[in-house]
């Protein structure tokens, strides 16, 4: 079979929406609906946000109150970096999501996508003291791109002198967010590299918290091998790497998502 790497394209927008719009929509639909294909739901706990394309100070996200199951193109919500619903319910803003996205997004228009979650693993990194090891290749690949965000208690009440801190915890070159007894964030130019961040985050830390359950005394790299490691990560997944993240898994991540899903989520 030949790989087929061209990026999926969602034609037919809804009339008085541009077709940038519908395909921002239907991407970001489609990531909440891997993000449960590939258990990383959380009910209506957690958020994905995209800038909203052709206009300013706008972006989408999800209606507080439905599940990454349900969420379709259409069903998504466009609000301001205020919280003013531009379109779409006015009785379901996630003020968490705004409170977290909106920060990211006013500031890093280069971070189109954001994508938050509260995953049994990545909550599990988050509360140890030195939280992601460099054990496994997953991980040392992916320690150029993280960082940490300590907890200050639930996001809803964030105010804006913590949203600085995690803006300056993200830093200019930082895709990946351990947010501290909390969660884990990603960030990227696109869905596609925001939702394989998350993926890759995810998995390293379910890797370390499987090493740690059994008895065994685990093996670190030398120190030389980690950094070597860490340099290749940084080389290969950022922009025009060889494997950009992102861009060679999502072409599959559509059609893996319509061969057990359908077409819904871009109704």
């Amino acid at each position: 079979m030949s790989v087929q790497l061209k990026q999926p394209v969602f034609d037919n927008p809804p009339a008085g929406m541009s077709a940038a719009e519908w395909q921002a929509r239907c991407e970001l639909a489609a990531a909440y609906q891997l993000a449960d294909i590939y258990g990383m739901s959380d009910m209506a706990g957690t958020h994905f946000s995209m800038i909203a394309p052709g206009v300013e100070n706008q972006y989408l996200l999800n209606p507080f109150g439905m599940f990454y199951e349900e969420i379709t193109a259409s069903s998504l919500m466009k609000v301001d970096h205020e919280g003013n619903v531009i379109s779409g319910s006015t009785e379901a803003i996630n003020i968490s999501g705004f409170k977290i996205h909106g920060a990211i997004h006013k500031a890093r228009p280069d971070l189109a996508c954001i994508i938050h979650t509260h995953t049994e693993a990545i909550n599990a990194i988050g509360m140890q003291e030195d939280g992601l090891l460099p054990l496994t290749q997953k991980a040392l690949t992916m320690l150029g791109f993280l960082s940490y965000h300590d907890f200050e208690g639930p996001a809803i009440g964030m105010k804006s002198d913590e949203q600085v801190r995690l803006l300056a915890n993200i830093g200019e070159h930082g895709r990946c967010v351990i947010m501290r007894n909390h969660g884990g964030m990603t960030a990227g130019a696109t869905v596609a590299e925001a939702f394989v961040w998350m993926y890759k985050l995810e998995s390293a830390c379910r890797f370390q918290i499987s090493g740690q359950s059994g008895r065994s005394k685990l093996v670190r790299p030398a120190d030389d091998i980690i950094e070597r490691s860490v340099e290749v990560g940084r080389r290969v997944y950022s922009r025009g790497g060889a494997a950009e993240c992102g861009v060679l898994e999502w072409p599959a991540l559509i059609r893996k998502l319509e061969r057990e899903r359908g077409t819904s989520y871009r109704t």
